[in-house]
Protein backbone atom coordinates (compact mmCIF):
# COMPACT_ATOMS: atom_id res chain seq x y z
CA UNK A 1 0.00 0.00 0.00
CA UNK A 2 1.51 3.32 -1.07
CA UNK A 3 0.46 6.89 -0.45
CA UNK A 4 1.29 9.82 -2.69
CA UNK A 5 0.56 13.53 -2.90
CA UNK A 6 -1.81 12.83 -5.83
CA UNK A 7 -3.86 10.47 -3.69
CA UNK A 8 -4.01 13.00 -0.87
CA UNK A 9 -5.27 15.72 -3.19
CA UNK A 10 -7.78 13.37 -4.81
CA UNK A 11 -8.99 12.49 -1.33
CA UNK A 12 -9.59 16.14 -0.54
CA UNK A 13 -11.69 16.57 -3.67
CA UNK A 14 -13.69 13.42 -2.97
CA UNK A 15 -14.34 14.52 0.60
CA UNK A 16 -15.64 17.89 -0.60
CA UNK A 17 -17.90 16.25 -3.16
CA UNK A 18 -19.32 13.81 -0.61
CA UNK A 19 -19.68 16.19 2.31
CA UNK A 20 -23.16 14.94 3.11
CA UNK A 21 -22.36 11.25 2.78
CA UNK A 22 -20.08 9.48 5.25
CA UNK A 23 -17.67 6.76 4.20
CA UNK A 24 -19.76 3.90 5.48
CA UNK A 25 -19.20 0.17 5.71
CA UNK A 26 -22.34 -1.46 4.33
CA UNK A 27 -23.59 -4.84 5.51
CA UNK A 28 -26.75 -6.80 5.00
CA UNK A 29 -28.17 -6.42 8.49
CA UNK A 30 -28.96 -3.62 10.91
CA UNK A 31 -26.22 -3.18 13.48
CA UNK A 32 -26.97 -3.33 17.19
CA UNK A 33 -24.54 -0.42 17.66
CA UNK A 34 -24.03 2.26 14.99
CA UNK A 35 -21.19 4.64 15.93
CA UNK A 36 -19.74 7.67 14.15
CA UNK A 37 -16.00 8.25 13.77
CA UNK A 38 -15.06 11.83 12.85
CA UNK A 39 -11.67 13.20 11.82
CA UNK A 40 -10.10 16.14 9.99
CA UNK A 41 -8.13 14.45 7.18
CA UNK A 42 -9.12 13.42 3.61
CA UNK A 43 -10.54 10.02 2.72
CA UNK A 44 -7.27 8.80 1.24
CA UNK A 45 -5.06 9.91 4.11
CA UNK A 46 -3.40 6.87 5.74
CA UNK A 47 -5.46 7.48 8.89
CA UNK A 48 -8.75 6.95 7.06
CA UNK A 49 -7.46 4.10 4.92
CA UNK A 50 -6.43 2.20 8.04
CA UNK A 51 -9.52 3.26 9.98
CA UNK A 52 -11.79 1.88 7.25
CA UNK A 53 -9.90 -1.42 7.26
CA UNK A 54 -10.27 -1.56 11.05
CA UNK A 55 -14.00 -0.74 10.81
CA UNK A 56 -14.45 -3.58 8.30
CA UNK A 57 -12.60 -6.02 10.57
CA UNK A 58 -14.60 -4.91 13.62
CA UNK A 59 -17.89 -5.30 11.76
CA UNK A 60 -16.92 -8.78 10.62
CA UNK A 61 -15.57 -10.01 13.95
CA UNK A 62 -18.59 -8.72 15.87
CA UNK A 63 -20.91 -10.47 13.39
CA UNK A 64 -22.40 -7.16 12.33
CA UNK A 65 -23.21 -5.94 15.85
CA UNK A 66 -21.05 -2.78 15.57
CA UNK A 67 -21.08 -0.55 12.48
CA UNK A 68 -18.59 2.35 12.48
CA UNK A 69 -19.39 5.15 10.00
CA UNK A 70 -16.44 7.34 9.00
CA UNK A 71 -16.86 11.10 8.56
CA UNK A 72 -13.60 12.56 7.15
CA UNK A 73 -12.44 16.13 6.48
CA UNK A 74 -14.29 17.85 9.34
CA UNK A 75 -17.69 16.88 7.85
CA UNK A 76 -19.27 17.08 11.29
CA UNK A 77 -17.70 20.41 12.22
CA UNK A 78 -14.39 21.96 13.17
CA UNK A 79 -12.00 20.21 15.53
CA UNK A 80 -13.29 22.31 18.41
CA UNK A 81 -16.94 21.59 17.52
CA UNK A 82 -16.34 17.87 17.14
CA UNK A 83 -14.42 17.68 20.40
CA UNK A 84 -17.52 19.08 22.10
CA UNK A 85 -19.66 16.51 20.27
CA UNK A 86 -17.53 13.56 21.32
CA UNK A 87 -17.62 14.79 24.92
CA UNK A 88 -21.43 15.06 24.84
CA UNK A 89 -21.90 11.76 22.96
CA UNK A 90 -23.16 13.22 19.68
CA UNK A 91 -20.09 11.60 18.08
CA UNK A 92 -18.78 8.33 19.50
CA UNK A 93 -15.21 8.30 18.08
CA UNK A 94 -12.89 11.16 17.13
CA UNK A 95 -9.17 11.38 16.27
CA UNK A 96 -7.46 14.60 17.29
CA UNK A 97 -4.00 16.15 17.53
CA UNK A 98 -2.68 16.21 21.06
CA UNK A 99 -1.75 19.86 20.61
CA UNK A 100 -5.39 20.73 19.87
CA UNK A 101 -6.72 18.39 22.54
CA UNK A 102 -4.58 20.35 25.01
CA UNK A 103 -7.28 23.06 25.09
CA UNK A 104 -9.21 20.50 27.17
CA UNK A 105 -6.41 18.29 28.50
CA UNK A 106 -3.25 20.44 28.93
CA UNK A 107 -0.97 17.41 29.32
CA UNK A 108 -1.87 16.22 25.81
CA UNK A 109 0.49 18.83 24.32
CA UNK A 110 3.59 17.46 26.03
CA UNK A 111 4.66 15.29 23.08
CA UNK A 112 4.96 18.52 21.02
CA UNK A 113 7.78 20.01 23.08
CA UNK A 114 10.30 21.65 20.78
CA UNK A 115 13.28 19.45 19.84
CA UNK A 116 12.38 16.90 22.50
CA UNK A 117 12.46 13.76 20.33
CA UNK A 118 15.42 13.07 18.03
CA UNK A 119 13.63 10.46 15.90
CA UNK A 120 10.60 8.19 15.57
CA UNK A 121 12.19 5.44 17.66
CA UNK A 122 12.24 7.80 20.64
CA UNK A 123 8.67 8.94 19.93
CA UNK A 124 7.24 5.43 19.92
CA UNK A 125 9.17 4.38 23.05
CA UNK A 126 7.63 7.32 24.88
CA UNK A 127 4.11 7.25 23.47
CA UNK A 128 3.79 3.45 23.71
CA UNK A 129 5.35 3.65 27.17
CA UNK A 130 4.90 5.68 30.32
CA UNK A 131 4.47 9.08 28.66
CA UNK A 132 1.54 7.87 26.56
CA UNK A 133 0.04 6.14 29.61
CA UNK A 134 0.32 9.38 31.61
CA UNK A 135 -1.44 11.40 28.91
CA UNK A 136 -4.19 8.80 28.53
CA UNK A 137 -4.75 8.99 32.27
CA UNK A 138 -5.23 12.74 32.02
CA UNK A 139 -7.58 12.31 29.04
CA UNK A 140 -9.67 9.88 31.07
CA UNK A 141 -10.47 12.67 33.54
CA UNK A 142 -12.41 14.46 30.76
CA UNK A 143 -15.03 11.75 30.17
CA UNK A 144 -13.05 10.41 27.20
CA UNK A 145 -11.29 7.13 26.51
CA UNK A 146 -8.08 7.12 24.45
CA UNK A 147 -6.94 3.98 22.63
CA UNK A 148 -3.52 2.71 23.70
CA UNK A 149 -1.75 3.42 20.40
CA UNK A 150 -1.47 6.99 19.15
CA UNK A 151 -1.58 7.52 15.36
CA UNK A 152 1.11 9.48 13.51
CA UNK A 153 0.67 13.08 12.41
CA UNK A 154 4.37 13.56 11.71
CA UNK A 155 7.46 15.55 12.55
CA UNK A 156 7.22 19.19 11.52
CA UNK A 157 9.71 20.82 9.14
CA UNK A 158 10.50 24.46 8.41
CA UNK A 159 10.09 25.96 4.93
CA UNK A 160 11.28 29.40 3.85
CA UNK A 161 11.23 31.56 0.75
CA UNK A 162 14.57 33.30 1.16
CA UNK A 163 17.15 31.08 2.91
CA UNK A 164 17.69 27.62 4.38
CA UNK A 165 17.61 27.17 8.16
CA UNK A 166 20.72 25.36 9.36
CA UNK A 167 20.82 26.34 13.03
CA UNK A 168 19.06 28.45 15.65
CA UNK A 169 20.71 31.70 14.58
CA UNK A 170 19.05 31.46 11.15
CA UNK A 171 15.64 31.85 12.82
CA UNK A 172 16.43 35.24 14.33
CA UNK A 173 14.07 37.86 12.90
CA UNK A 174 12.35 35.36 10.59
CA UNK A 175 8.67 36.12 9.92
CA UNK A 176 7.10 32.68 10.29
CA UNK A 177 3.50 31.50 10.21
CA UNK A 178 2.51 29.30 13.16
CA UNK A 179 -0.81 27.75 14.26
CA UNK A 180 -2.83 29.55 16.92
CA UNK A 181 -1.16 27.86 19.90
CA UNK A 182 0.93 29.11 22.84
CA UNK A 183 3.48 26.31 22.44
CA UNK A 184 4.42 27.35 18.89
CA UNK A 185 4.46 31.05 19.69
CA UNK A 186 6.64 30.67 22.76
CA UNK A 187 9.11 28.40 20.97
CA UNK A 188 9.70 30.70 18.01
CA UNK A 189 9.88 33.74 20.27
CA UNK A 190 12.60 31.91 22.18
CA UNK A 191 14.46 31.68 18.86
CA UNK A 192 14.00 35.47 18.46
CA UNK A 193 11.88 34.88 15.37
CA UNK A 194 8.69 36.81 14.60
CA UNK A 195 5.87 34.22 14.75
CA UNK A 196 2.47 35.16 13.34
CA UNK A 197 -0.60 33.08 14.19
CA UNK A 198 -2.43 32.53 10.88
CA UNK A 199 -5.18 30.02 10.11
CA UNK A 200 -4.26 27.21 7.72
CA UNK A 201 -6.81 28.42 5.17
CA UNK A 202 -4.92 31.72 4.87
CA UNK A 203 -1.40 30.26 4.96
CA UNK A 204 -0.71 30.05 1.20
CA UNK A 205 -1.81 33.65 0.60
CA UNK A 206 0.22 34.93 3.54
CA UNK A 207 3.33 33.28 2.10
CA UNK A 208 2.56 34.40 -1.44
CA UNK A 209 2.10 38.06 -0.43
CA UNK A 210 5.13 38.00 1.91
CA UNK A 211 3.13 38.72 5.03
CA UNK A 212 5.39 35.95 6.33
CA UNK A 213 8.48 34.38 4.78
CA UNK A 214 8.28 30.95 6.37
CA UNK A 215 6.00 28.31 7.87
CA UNK A 216 6.34 24.91 9.58
CA UNK A 217 4.35 21.71 9.00
CA UNK A 218 4.73 18.00 8.22
CA UNK A 219 5.72 17.32 4.60
CA UNK A 220 2.25 15.98 3.83
CA UNK A 221 0.82 19.45 4.53
CA UNK A 222 3.56 21.16 2.50
CA UNK A 223 2.55 18.98 -0.44
CA UNK A 224 -1.22 19.10 0.02
CA UNK A 225 -1.25 22.91 0.25
CA UNK A 226 1.25 23.22 -2.65
CA UNK A 227 3.53 25.33 -0.48
CA UNK A 228 6.45 24.46 -2.76
CA UNK A 229 4.97 27.06 -5.13
CA UNK A 230 5.65 29.84 -2.62
CA UNK A 231 8.54 28.36 -0.61
CA UNK A 232 11.99 27.52 -1.97
CA UNK A 233 13.73 25.81 0.96
CA UNK A 234 12.70 22.99 3.27
CA UNK A 235 14.92 22.55 6.31
CA UNK A 236 14.52 19.21 8.06
CA UNK A 237 14.31 20.62 11.56
CA UNK A 238 12.03 17.89 12.99
CA UNK A 239 11.33 20.50 15.65
CA UNK A 240 8.06 19.03 16.95
CA UNK A 241 6.22 15.73 16.72
CA UNK A 242 2.47 15.33 17.02
CA UNK A 243 0.05 12.47 16.72
CA UNK A 244 -3.68 11.76 16.62
CA UNK A 245 -5.27 10.34 19.75
CA UNK A 246 -8.14 8.01 18.86
CA UNK A 247 -10.81 9.08 21.35
CA UNK A 248 -14.11 7.56 22.41
CA UNK A 249 -16.98 9.03 24.38
CA UNK A 250 -16.83 7.19 27.71
CA UNK A 251 -20.57 6.45 27.94
CA UNK A 252 -20.67 5.14 24.38
CA UNK A 253 -17.55 3.05 25.02
CA UNK A 254 -18.94 1.51 28.20
CA UNK A 255 -22.28 0.84 26.45
CA UNK A 256 -20.45 -1.75 24.34
CA UNK A 257 -20.21 -5.19 25.95
CA UNK A 258 -16.72 -6.03 27.21
CA UNK A 259 -16.02 -8.51 24.41
CA UNK A 260 -16.90 -5.88 21.77
CA UNK A 261 -14.65 -3.30 23.46
CA UNK A 262 -11.80 -5.80 23.30
CA UNK A 263 -12.35 -6.38 19.58
CA UNK A 264 -12.55 -2.64 18.83
CA UNK A 265 -9.41 -1.81 20.79
CA UNK A 266 -7.49 -4.68 19.20
CA UNK A 267 -8.25 -3.58 15.64
CA UNK A 268 -7.86 0.17 16.20
CA UNK A 269 -4.50 -0.24 17.93
CA UNK A 270 -3.25 -2.58 15.21
CA UNK A 271 -4.40 -0.07 12.57
CA UNK A 272 -2.50 2.71 14.34
CA UNK A 273 0.76 0.79 14.08
CA UNK A 274 0.20 0.15 10.37
CA UNK A 275 -0.66 3.83 9.81
CA UNK A 276 2.65 4.84 11.36
CA UNK A 277 4.52 2.85 8.73
CA UNK A 278 2.30 4.34 6.01
CA UNK A 279 3.17 7.87 7.13
CA UNK A 280 6.89 7.12 7.14
CA UNK A 281 6.65 5.84 3.55
CA UNK A 282 4.51 8.81 2.50
CA UNK A 283 6.92 11.40 3.88
CA UNK A 284 9.93 9.69 2.30
CA UNK A 285 8.24 9.75 -1.09
CA UNK A 286 7.10 13.35 -0.69
CA UNK A 287 10.64 14.58 -0.09
CA UNK A 288 11.68 13.08 -3.41
CA UNK A 289 8.64 14.48 -5.18
CA UNK A 290 9.07 17.99 -3.76
CA UNK A 291 12.76 17.93 -4.69
CA UNK A 292 11.79 17.11 -8.27
CA UNK A 293 9.57 20.21 -8.23
CA UNK A 294 12.47 22.44 -7.26
CA UNK A 295 12.28 22.54 -3.47
CA UNK A 296 15.72 22.47 -1.85
CA UNK A 297 16.11 20.28 1.25
CA UNK A 298 18.83 20.52 3.89
CA UNK A 299 19.71 18.84 7.16
CA UNK A 300 20.04 20.90 10.35
CA UNK A 301 21.97 21.00 13.64
CA UNK A 302 19.55 19.96 16.40
CA UNK A 303 21.94 20.78 19.28
CA UNK A 304 22.00 24.40 18.15
CA UNK A 305 18.22 24.66 18.54
CA UNK A 306 18.05 22.83 21.87
CA UNK A 307 20.80 24.97 23.38
CA UNK A 308 19.00 28.13 22.33
CA UNK A 309 15.74 26.95 23.88
CA UNK A 310 17.55 26.11 27.12
CA UNK A 311 19.23 29.48 27.45
CA UNK A 312 15.98 31.29 26.56
CA UNK A 313 14.11 29.55 29.39
CA UNK A 314 11.64 27.78 27.10
CA UNK A 315 11.96 24.39 28.76
CA UNK A 316 11.72 25.83 32.26
CA UNK A 317 8.55 27.70 31.26
CA UNK A 318 6.84 24.55 30.02
CA UNK A 319 8.13 22.39 32.88
CA UNK A 320 6.31 24.74 35.24
CA UNK A 321 3.14 24.51 33.14
CA UNK A 322 3.11 20.72 32.81
CA UNK A 323 4.24 19.97 36.36
CA UNK A 324 6.98 17.79 37.84
CA UNK A 325 5.34 14.40 37.22
CA UNK A 326 4.65 14.99 33.53
CA UNK A 327 8.06 16.54 32.94
CA UNK A 328 9.95 13.72 34.66
CA UNK A 329 8.03 11.22 32.53
CA UNK A 330 8.93 13.11 29.35
CA UNK A 331 12.63 13.35 30.27
CA UNK A 332 12.69 9.60 30.94
CA UNK A 333 12.63 9.26 27.14
CA UNK A 334 14.26 12.47 25.91
CA UNK A 335 17.01 12.96 28.46
CA UNK A 336 17.47 16.25 30.28
CA UNK A 337 15.85 19.10 28.38
CA UNK A 338 16.02 22.18 30.56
Amino acid sequence: MTFTRRKLIQGTAIAAATSIAPMKVVFGQTAEFSYKFANNVPLTHPLNVRAKAAADAIRNETNGRLDIQIFPSNQLGSDTDTLSQVRSGGVEFFSLSGLILSTLVPAAAINGMGFAFPDYAAVWRAMDGDLGAYVRGQIAKSNLVAMDKIWDNGFRQTTTSNKPINGADDLRGLKIRVPVSPMWTSMFKAFEASPASINASEMYTALQTKVVDAQENPLSVVSLFKLNEVQKYCSLTNHMWDGFWFLANRRAWERLPANLREIVAKHLNAAAVLQRADMAALNGGLQQELTSKGMVFNATKPDSFRNKLRTAGYYQEWKAKFGEEAWATLEKYTGKLG
